[in-house]
């Protein structure tokens, strides 16, 4: 609803601007309709004839048979917004084609020259039929058969072109795969060659399962390991064991248990013994010197020099070794055997941990190295595969273009050639399209000539445009003051305002002023405003024929009202009240003249303070202590006073009495005030800090009006002097 709303008032702007701009816009609307006229005429004695030829666009039936060479001279759209048939009338429309037109037919201008291809393309029309692939071309020519034959030849020139160009695309296709092909199959050939090499190299068969084995076989390696690792812990438990029974180490048992399972040196052992125990004897029988004893110890010491011999030849280094351990007791030599075997346990199973945990480490660092040789292997396999799937795809297209370069590739056909015309072309569209086409743009032309007009236009020209920019209250719309209905109407832009109020009480202009007095009555529910400074942003605006008749609505209603002219620059208040101004507020204030003597009555309940003498310094008037005093008298005084001060843009006079006063009332009139001279308006009233009791909107227009406003009562008794009932206070904002 309020879109609707919108576009209504936007509606009624529009009216309101042509209705200003009316003139102006049939001025160049007319214009322009003139121009094209004569034109017009001129071209419809010219007799033409116009043939017409249709083009289908379609694709191959041959390449959609066979399945080959679909894509070639297909009407494919490089970007969303493109229309390929729209592509192709610009082919048609080239340079090229009408220049060979034109030599082919022998084209000529009136004047015998040849034809220039911009001239051709004037003549031609290309349409494209709606909801189809097909192309309308139609010439215009004073000679029928060359109409024809212009439409007929650029038909099968396109066509032939057309052709030629699918042509040279698929030659150029076999072209570039029978450059590409060689190529790809040596990338081919590398890529393979490399993934042989990586697998010699690396060794490489199965990765993926050699990687599972692997993880299998760590798994056993380590339950043997743990296996081997419990026996060696208790072999080395044994052969310490044994060790200690033996009192000797295992290297010492080795060499102990060797000697005594050897029988050489047994033997030599055993005879050397029985020397040993004879000397023994015979020492006790003979002295050393004697002969027997001598024989004894050289055949001792032979012995144990053969014994060491012996010693030497079966542990194979020379060391010295104790008796007893070259004669051990049964008991003795088994611990000892056992200790050799629980040694030789040991060493194998040192040798087998050892062994075992090589091939570990081994299968380990395989296993680290497989996720790189996979990734490697994968690379080189991915290679191999894009390049066997280029080979396979150049391969698989240079047989397809092969057999697409036997075919008639073309992508439209003549459905429809052009025949000779037997009548001429008719006359009264040549006439009436320009001068259609000249109205068009002459509406064209008017509308940009009144937005531009509109636009330079700074006035603010109606009652929304005030509200808008100013954002104040509305307490009152005063309707324009015509003649209808009042017996001495002068204009407002003059120099004597009116008062319809006092003159004319009946007229809606007059109730309007009642309904304005109202709404300043209930504007605040505390306190009435009773000091009141009219003014308005710029001169012309008739803020001292609304103060006037501000002043008389309130004394109709029975209040004494005190009307001040303080407009000390152009004072105008004496000439609405035909009052003289001899002395005035001027006076008072400089102390020339007393208030009672110069206050005037201007009707039942409203006296008149008439401006005085115009001084040379009125800000300095106004703005003294002298002033500020008389409005206070005068508030006690009197029940309402009304001030006519000067206009914002010329004076700060308003805004000096404005700070004295309960506030101001701004009147503002459509037509007169422009949007400049408003928000500066507007903005020395804000930075001042005035207490702006609302808006008035003056000489308002209603037919100039986008939004509608009531005109008020009305009476037929126009002459009656009555006052009517007051109106009933309502609030226009």
């Amino acid at each position: 609803m309020d879109s609707a709303e919108s576009l209504d008032l936007d509606l009624q702007k529009l009216g309101l601007v042509i209705k200003r701009r009316w003139l102006i816009g049939a001025v160049v609307f007319l214009g322009m309709v003139g121009l094209t006229i004569p034109m017009a005429l001129l071209q419809s004695q010219q007799t033409s004839y116009e043939a017409k030829g249709k083009l289908l666009f379609k694709v191959s039936r041959t390449a959609d048979l066979t399945g080959v060479g679909q894509q070639v001279g297909e009407l494919a759209p490089l970007t969303t917004n493109s229309n390929p048939i729209t592509t192709e009338i610009e082919i048609l429309r080239s340079v090229p084609l009408a220049k060979e037109t034109i030599a082919a037919l022998n084209l000529k201008s009136e004047d015998g020259t040849p034809l220039s291809p911009e001239a051709l393309h004037e003549k031609l029309t290309i349409e494209n039929l709606a909801e189809t692939d097909v192309l309308e071309l139609a010439y215009e020519s004073s000679n029928p058969q060359e109409a024809a034959a212009v439409v007929n030849y650029l038909m099968n020139l396109y066509i032939k072109n057309n052709v030629k160009a699918n042509r040279a695309e698929v030659v150029a296709a076999v072209k570039f795969l029978n450059e590409q092909l060689p190529k790809a199959e040596a990338n081919v050939n590398q890529a393979e060659m490399a993934l042989r090499q990586f697998k010699e190299v690396n060794k490489v068969v199965s990765l993926e399962e050699e990687s599972r084995a692997a993880v299998d076989t760590l798994a056993k390696l380590d339950q043997q390991i743990t296996e081997v690792k419990s026996q060696f812990k208790d072999a080395n438990a044994r052969s310490a064991e044994l060790r200690d029974q033996v009192g000797m180490n295992s290297q010492e048992a080795i060499v102990a248990s060797s000697l005594s399972q050897s029988p050489g040196v047994q033997q030599v052992l055993q005879e050397f013994q029985q020397v040993q125990s004879k000397l023994r004897v015979e020492q006790t029988r003979f002295q050393d010197e004697d002969p027997t004893i001598i024989s004894l110890k050289e055949r001792e010491a032979a012995l144990r020099n053969l014994l060491q011999e012996r010693v030497v030849q079966t542990i194979g280094v020379v060391r010295p070794v104790s008796a007893s351990s070259l004669q051990m007791g049964d008991f003795r030599q088994e611990l000892t055997l056992n200790l050799v075997n629980a040694e030789v346990e040991r060493l194998g199973l040192a040798s087998q941990l050892n062994e075992l945990e090589n091939v570990r480490l081994a299968y380990q660092q395989r296993l680290t190295i497989l996720p790189k040789l996979e990734k490697d292997q994968r690379e080189l396999q991915r290679r191999l595969d894009a390049s066997q799937s280029t080979y396979e795809i150049l391969l698989k297209k240079l047989q397809e273009v092969r057999v697409a370069e036997n075919q008639n590739i073309g992508n439209a056909r003549i459905i429809e050639p052009a025949e000779v015309p037997l009548l001429p072309s008719s006359q009264m569209v040549q006439t009436v399209l320009p001068v259609v086409g000249g109205g068009a743009l002459g509406i064209l032309l008017a509308i940009v000539t009144i937005i531009t007009l509109e636009v330079r236009d700074t006035s603010i020209k109606t009652l929304r445009e005030v509200r808008e920019l100013f954002g104040y209250t509305l307490l009152g719309v005063i309707p324009s003051l015509t003649k209808k209905g009042i017996s001495r109407s002068r204009d407002l832009e003059g120099t004597i305002p009116e008062l319809p109020v006092r003159d004319t009480p009946r007229l809606p202009i007059s109730e309007a002023y009642r309904m304005l007095q109202a709404n300043l009555k209930f504007l605040s529910s505390d306190k009435t405003p009773r000091v009141i400074v009219v003014t308005s942003s710029v001169p012309k605006e008739g803020k001292s024929t609304v103060s006037a008749n501000l002043a008389a609505a309130i004394a109709q209603l029975g209040r004494r009202v005190l009307l001040i002219d303080a407009d000390l620059r152009h004072p105008l208040q004496h000439h609405i009240w035909d009052l003289t101004n001899t002395a005035g507020l001027s006076d008072v204030l400089v102390g020339q003249a007393d208030f009672a003597a110069t206050v005037r009555t201007g009707m039942d309940s409203l006296d008149v303070l008439t401006a005085g003498v115009i001084p040379p310094n009125p800000l300095a008037l106004l703005d003294s202590k002298r002033m500020a005093s008389l409005i206070d008298d005068f508030s006690k005084t009197y029940q309402f006073v009304i001030i006519d001060a000067p206009p914002l843009i010329l004076a700060a006079d308003a805004l000096t009495l404005g700070n004295m006063t309960d506030g101001v009332l701004l009147v503002a009139r459509p037509g007169v005030v422009d949007s400049t001279s408003a928000a500066a308006a507007k903005e020395s009233l804000e930075r001042a800090g005035q207490n702006i009791l609302g808006l008035v909107a003056n000489g308002v227009k209603q037919e100039n009006q986008a939004d509608k406003y009531p005109h008020y009562y009305e009476f037929k008794d126009s002459t009656s002097a009555a006052a009517p009932a007051q109106a009933k206070a309502t609030s226009l904002s």
